[in-house]
């Protein structure tokens, strides 16, 4: 889909148009904007969606858990597997990345990886905000994984 599709999905105000689609679409239409190639795939399961799609290097998941206000998006990006060398020195380069570079998305460890999140309750989002997080956590974690595997892999 196009930027024009997107456009199409929010009022004027840049709120979702809930007559017009649901978060799930929106979701959508943001990846296919963002997804390399055929890259993007989606399982829709009872307790929720999770896309994955490639963005440059990396690998980026979108979950959705539904669609009331209380449910959550969460967008994360591996950027390191675990162990690494030297992970003192990589934590405090991490601790000192997220207080000046990350904006709403953080460094973390995920599982046995570093990755780059985001989460959020879906009460009161925007479609402008579900773009920022998505393109947020791809961006960042497609600028930083080469480096960090260079600098801390195995």
């Amino acid at each position: 889909m196009t930027m024009q599709n997107l456009e199409a999905l929010v009022t004027d105000d840049g709120e979702l148009d809930s007559e017009a689609t649901s978060y799930k679409d929106l979701i959508e239409t943001v990846i296919s904007s963002l997804a390399q190639g055929d890259s993007a795939m989606v399982n829709h399961a009872q307790d929720g969606h999770l896309w994955k799609f490639q963005y440059g290097s990396v690998e980026v998941f979108v979950q959705l858990t539904g669609e009331t206000e209380e449910d959550l998006l969460t967008v994360w990006s591996p950027v390191l597997q675990l162990p690494a060398k030297n992970e003192l020195e990589l934590m405090k380069k991490l601790m000192g990345m997220n207080w000046s570079g990350t904006f709403e998305t953080c460094f973390g460890i995920f599982g046995d990886s570093i990755v780059v999140s985001s989460q959020r309750a879906i009460a009161d989002l925007s479609a402008t905000e579900i773009s920022r997080t998505i393109t947020l956590a791809a961006t960042i974690a497609d600028d930083n994984d080469d480096a960090l595997q260079a600098e801390f892999g195995q």
